[in-house]
């Protein structure tokens, strides 16, 4: 009989070997070609073999296992999967060819193990290197046929072939290292000597520099600037070669002084390619040219730049022609182009993307000033009851998609399974057939090549096919009734939640019979719903069915463990509070569940976001609120100038947004603030500096949008709106706990004056109907370098994974700390290696420590809704708040949902959990909140959710 470990373990290998299996297609692997190559440590160049890795990791796990465990087929196929992950990581940044070398082949094999948690196998493996590396010093200290450096040639940018010179390595790393603590410039000098080989290119020289560097990131989290610096060496090159149409490459002191002569000459170059719109032309370059900080490109870290590299920078054939800083003030020209002094607008704008204090989403990041500036974020639709206006939804979703636009879907106007159609005498399927066309569109239709197209459905809780609905994730059961790519949500009314915790019944209805219950929210709602209950029993309508609301609530809690889906969201709050409930209805949510904005047949609901890096405007342990302002009065207008400046593939897009002109400013690096504040995540003292910084960044917004409505005018649905009549966000908030009586519990308590900025709005009205929304910052917040949106820590040392390959990444303020302490060396490293990232177990570390640096999954969950309810009560629309939770259980899970309903939350995203091998090194989190209601069937599957949707930003 299996042990608990072993049956863990081969649970951790099949998923391997399943994603093994589905990524090997990406690659078309075929050894026989010999398409890559591998070199060895004399500088010889021989053919990549896969075999080779199998037999090294095999001799690895026979090590850990015993000779008996020879001939194993669960050691044959892990080890097999294992290799294919190590090939894939290896090519993913040279699809076609390439070269690598023989200690980058061994350094993936060492993370490949670690990631599907064979730790000890892992420890047998970095063992079998060292005995190899002693017996290799030992045989050339033997031999007089050393090949030396000298006799290596390099093929430069012109094609010429020349003698390799040392000195070339040394000067670039020597540069790069600049300025930059614990780093060993020799020891990255070394490390690069060892991968150069005969005939290697210039480029590929400069690559086998930012490899030794990215190699050691774990070791030390400094060498990812220097990875980033000389990764900065080849965009240059590659850059300046292709604007200047020579092979070229210059020093950062001489690029420093050339920046502004590249930066004119690559517009020119970009708008003859109808790369960038040619109106770029017509501002004044040479004082745009002057204004470019070049020094700015140094402050990037290895991710954030190989991000920009991979997805952001404009390309023509795969040659990348944009550099950091030239990136920075195209869009901040595209942002500033109906400006009247645009030239001053776009310097600003400009100054504050490239400090990385605020930071435009994905889409206007892609696409400003180019020829198609689809710069909006979210799109939300809602779905008509009849064919004809499905399917126009449905293209509507593909044209949306098509520019990279995330969408979210309400579909619970169409009728239910069993309704009667009187077009045909016949009876509807009801919506989940649609709803899989959707799916599909969305795999069909990416966003502009550069992401996977992304859609979230939502229904609402009363809808006749709710259940259908919450099963469409499932892995089991028919196919045409899944949808396997595609996000749902519920939409759920408070009716509902107040049914599950009275264990009363709830009905179901096709909304054909029911069509108010759609527009309605709260007390209206109710009456409306109970009207609809009382027909049903008099049998005047015929199709419902009714139920146990706990017994859909259990459903619904163990589809969410199970698969991650339907996301909870509340349809009551995100009505009562809406600032502009006077013109419609909010019917759902977005991709990402932070936009919350009426939809109806004629509008299409239209957010546009950025995200406020905090951690950039700390001094010491406080926030500074003057920089603060400063930098949200500019993000507030570069937000607003999306608007008029967006191009629109739809015209109920344009029309929602020209009218309504909502925005969305959210934050990032939330941890890293309470990193340089010494708090942990699970704090009051956290809760509360949630609380205090969402206050001043919400005034600060509405202030703006307020400023710039004195500027241009308050935006054209303004009369009737909740901000005309002197109903701020915070004010909303009372709204909701009056229409709730006892089912809510949320704090009010405020510290700023908003008694003046009330009357200001009062006199000069709103420039938007909408300011503030958080988002993920998924990609965003890895291009600044700092912790995504609102999140905690997911783990302090991780693998992570994009087109450049895999690495390592640690927490550099832990690092910092345990230097400061004196823990941080190589033992440390292997601990936290050996532990997932978790500083838990390893006992000379300090206990306040601990507590600061627990990841995601070592928290109590509660303590994420505690600060999310804070935040929540100074927001106009929602947040994208993940749930983590280290061992799930319905109990738990009934709780902390039911919790987020009663403390106000709007809506929440993604619930995260751990597998079995990574429960197994967790010890619990903190404590100290209370419970809340009742109880739920505790679900049995586990999921594990990818750590980076990059869907909205």
């Amino acid at each position: 009989m299996q042990t608990s470990a072993q049956l863990q373990r081969s649970s951790t290998a099949q998923t391997v070997i399943n994603q093994s299996s589905a990524s090997t297609d990406n690659y078309n692997y075929q050894p026989q070609e010999s398409r890559y190559q591998v070199i060895r440590r004399n500088g010889d160049v021989t053919p990549f073999d896969q075999a080779k890795i199998v037999i090294a990791m095999t001799k690895a796990f026979l090590a850990v296992e015993g000779e008996d465990a020879a001939g194993s087929s669960r050691i044959h196929d892990i080890v097999n999967a294992l290799a294919t992950n190590v090939f894939n990581a290896l090519v993913r940044h040279m699809p076609e060819s390439g070269v690598t070398h023989i200690e980058n082949i061994q350094d993936q094999v060492e993370l490949a193990l670690m990631r599907a948690g064979e730790h000890k196998v892992s420890q047998a493996y970095v063992i079998y290197r060292a005995e190899q590396q002693k017996k290799r010093a030992e045989e050339e200290s033997n031999s007089a046929n050393v090949v030396t450096q000298e006799t290596r040639h390099i093929v430069m940018l012109d094609g010429s072939r020349c003698v390799f010179d040392p000195g070339i390595v040394e000067s670039e790393i020597h540069a790069a290292v600049d300025g930059i603590d614990d780093v060993d410039a020799d020891k990255l000098i070394q490390q690069s000597f060892a991968n150069v080989y005969d005939g290697m290119s210039f480029d590929e020289l400069n690559q086998a520099m930012v490899l030794s560097a990215r190699g050691l990131i774990d070791r030390e989290p400094n060498y990812s600037q220097v990875a980033a610096r000389l990764l900065l060496n080849n965009l240059r090159s590659e850059a300046l070669s292709c604007v200047y149409q020579r092979a070229m490459t210059l020093d950062s002191q001489s690029m420093a002084e050339s920046y502004g002569d590249y930066f004119q000459k690559y517009l020119h170059v970009a708008a003859k390619l109808e790369l960038v719109d040619e109106e770029l032309l017509n501002f004044d370059l040479a004082v745009l040219a002057q204004a470019i900080r070049p020094e700015c490109d140094l402050a990037f870290g290895y991710l954030g730049l190989q991000t920009l590299y991979d997805r952001y920078f404009i390309h023509t054939d795969g040659t990348r022609i944009e550099l950091p800083q030239a990136f920075f003030m195209r869009v901040a020209m595209g942002l500033a182009i109906n400006e009247v002094d645009r030239e001053s607008r776009a310097i600003e704008f400009y100054k504050l993307l490239s400090s990385f204090d605020f930071m435009s989403s994905t889409p206007t990041l892609f696409n400003s000033g180019t020829l198609r500036p689809q710069l909006s974020s979210c799109y939300l639709t809602t779905v008509p009851d009849d064919l004809k206006g499905i399917y126009a939804a449905l293209g509507d979703n593909a044209m949306l998609s098509k520019f990279a636009g995330g969408l979210g879907n309400d579909w619970t106007p169409v009728r239910g399974m069993g309704a009667y159609i009187r077009g045909t005498n016949g009876k509807s399927q009801g919506v989940v057939p649609f709803l899989k066309v959707a799916n599909d569109t969305a795999v069909a239709v990416n966003q502009g090549g550069k992401r996977k197209g992304a859609v979230c459905a939502y229904l609402e809780t009363w809808h006749i096919d709710i259940e259908d609905f919450l099963d469409l994730r499932k892995n089991t059961g028919d196919e045409r009734r899944r949808t396997h790519d595609m996000n749902t949500a519920n939409w759920i009314p408070d009716l509902f939640m107040q049914r599950v915790v009275e264990e009363a019944e709830w009905t179901l209805f096709s909304p054909e019979d029911a069509p108010d219950l759609h527009e309605l929210s709260g007390k209206k709602f109710k009456q409306a719903y109970e009207r609809y209950e009382s027909l049903a029993d008099s049998g005047e309508i015929k199709l419902f069915k009714r139920l146990k609301a706990v017994d859909l609530w259990r459903k619904m809690i163990g589809m969410l463990f199970e698969t991650g889906h339907p996301w909870m969201t509340f349809k009551d709050p995100c009505n009562i509070r809406y600032t502009n409930q006077h013109l419609g209805v909010v019917h759902s949510s977005n991709l990402c569940t932070e936009i919350t904005l009426h939809t109806n047949s004629d509008e299409i609901a239209v957010c546009n976001l950025g995200s406020v890096n905090l951690a950039q405007h700390m001094r010491g342990d406080q926030l500074d609120h003057d920089k603060l302002e400063r930098t949200i009065t500019t993000a507030m207008r570069m937000l607003d100038n999306v608007i008029d400046y967006n191009y629109y593939s739809v015209p109920q897009a344009r029309r929602s947004n020209l009218q309504h002109r909502p925005v969305g400013l959210g934050l990032m690096g939330f941890q890293d603030a309470l990193y340089q504040k010494g708090l942990s995540y699970a704090s009051e003292a956290a809760v509360q500096f949630a609380d205090d910084s969402m206050e001043l960044i919400s005034y600060y917004a509405i202030q703006a949008s307020c400023q710039l409505a004195r500027e241009r005018g308050s935006y054209p649905s303004y009369q009737g709106s909740l901000w005309s009549k002197g109903i701020l966000p915070i004010d909303s908030a009372k709204l909701l706990a009056e229409q709730r009586g006892n089912y809510i519990d949320q704090n009010l308590d405020s510290l700023l004056d908003w008694s003046s900025l009330r009357a200001d709005i009062q006199q000069h009205g709103m420039r938007n109907s909408n300011c503030l929304a958080i988002a993920p910052t998924a990609t965003i917040s890895n291009i600044c370098g700092v912790s995504q949106s609102i999140e905690p820590t997911y783990q302090n040392l991780y693998v992570k994974s994009n087109l450049s390959g895999e690495f390592a990444v640690s927490n550099w303020y832990l690092v910092r700390e345990l230097k400061e302490l004196g823990l941080w060396d190589e033992v440390m490293v292997n601990d936290l290696k050996y532990y997932d990232g978790s500083i838990q177990k390893i006992d000379r570390i300090p206990d306040d420590v601990k507590a600061i640096y627990s990841n995601a999954f070592e928290m109590d969950s509660r303590w994420l809704v505690e600060a999310g309810s804070r935040r929540q009560k100074w927001l106009d629309q929602a947040q994208s708040l993940n749930l983590y939770m280290s061992e799930a259980s319905g109990k738990k899970l009934d709780q902390l949902y039911k919790l987020a309903w009663v403390r106000g939350l709007k809506t929440t995203y993604y619930l995260r959990s751990l597998g079995a091998t990574q429960v197994e090194k967790s010890n619990g989190g903190a404590t100290g909140i209370a419970n809340t209601v009742t109880q739920a069937t505790e679900p049995q599957v586990c999921s594990i959710l990818d750590p980076d949707c990059e869907a909205c930003q």
